[in-house]
């Protein structure tokens, strides 16, 4: 997770904004927030937290204006406050003009917008933290975290990667993903590429990736074997395995091109994530030119298009661009 804090972050902040579209980034933030300015001893009643769908904004300032009993501070949270936040407007500029000093207010929102009068406001009494999506290594470390953390359940750097190959980067996806796994692992104690594979049921990316790899070792009958299976195996295969080859087809250009700008085979193949088969990976981008495997993200952007227009029927189009990529 990434965490930026607003350029003008005040040391002695009275409003703390954390913003971000994930709600379990979000929230860890925010239990972050809350731990740092109220000591465990003093949150009974030094923190109060209300319900931001229910809250009225007179009760929310009387609570902050109130002076704290034995503790510093006064500390109100309002968590998923955005529509609080649209409602009270108006009356939350005016009390950041002259907030109160023993009140600390805290809110989550989903999404700030630094050009409205509220938010130039809170430079100067507050800060914003914007929590922004993990990416790469961070993203595949928080979903390891994760899986400890929700389901105690150990989860490699491999797996993870896969996972990630397989659904996509949406963090809140990739949760859901584990959560499945978790309870498909049952007692085991490590979420393992074969659970990944078992549930996915030999998911399209799998299959896309044995079709390419028997293209570029010029085994056409095999290509053409491997591909005929994935459309009998799956009816939605002939609309989907395009996106899936130019995902293989674009980590063979990114590999390439680090390649010829001198990294290592190791240092790639973490980058790009090809756990299995790397020599023949290699093998097989450094008999290609960058600009062939260019031709080849062009060519399939070209069938993409023919085949959506109705110009050209999926599976003939498909087995033609395999046939060629075969003979390169």
């Amino acid at each position: 997770m990434v965490t930026k804090a607003s350029k003008d972050k005040q040391p002695n902040a009275l409003v703390y904004v954390i913003a971000g579209e994930d709600l379990s980034l979000v929230n860890s933030e925010y239990s972050k927030v809350i731990d740092q300015l109220v000591p465990a001893a003093e949150k009974e009643t030094a923190l109060t937290v209300a319900d931001a769908d229910k809250a009225i904004i007179a009760e929310v300032f009387d609570e902050l204006r109130t002076l704290p009993f034995f503790t510093k501070r006064k500390v109100v949270a309002l968590r998923n406050a955005d529509k609080f936040i649209s409602a009270n407007r108006e009356a939350l500029e005016r009390y950041f003009e002259n907030p109160s000093p023993t009140g600390i207010l805290v809110m989550t929102v989903s999404g700030w917008q630094s050009n409205t009068r509220l938010a130039k406001k809170l430079t100067s009494i507050g800060t914003l933290k914007e929590v922004e999506m993990p990416k790469g290594q961070e993203l595949t470390s928080r979903l390891i975290e994760y899986a400890q953390e929700a389901h105690s359940k150990t989860l490699d750097y491999r797996t993870a990667g896969l996972l990630i190959d397989l659904a996509g980067e949406n963090l809140s996806r990739l949760y859901s993903e584990i959560d499945k796994l978790a309870t498909f692992a049952a007692n085991e104690k490590t979420i393992t590429t074969a659970h990944v594979e078992s549930l996915t049921g030999r998911n399209r990316e799998f299959d896309a990736f044995e079709v390419i790899e028997a293209c570029l070792e010029r085994k056409t009958g095999q290509v053409i074997e491997r591909l005929r299976r994935m459309f009998e195996e799956d009816k939605t295969a002939e609309y989907t395995t395009i996106g899936a080859f130019a995902f293989h087809v674009r980590r063979m250009f990114n590999a390439k091109k680090m390649l010829m700008e001198g990294r290592s085979q190791y240092e790639i193949a973490g980058i790009v994530r090809i756990w299995d088969n790397k020599d023949s990976f290699f093998a097989q981008i450094k008999r290609l030119t960058l600009r062939q495997i260019g031709d080849q993200l062009c060519r399939l952007a070209q069938t993409d298009y023919a085949i959506k227009r109705g110009q050209a029927q999926p599976r003939i189009a498909i087995e033609q661009f395999v046939l060629q990529l075969a003979a390169l």
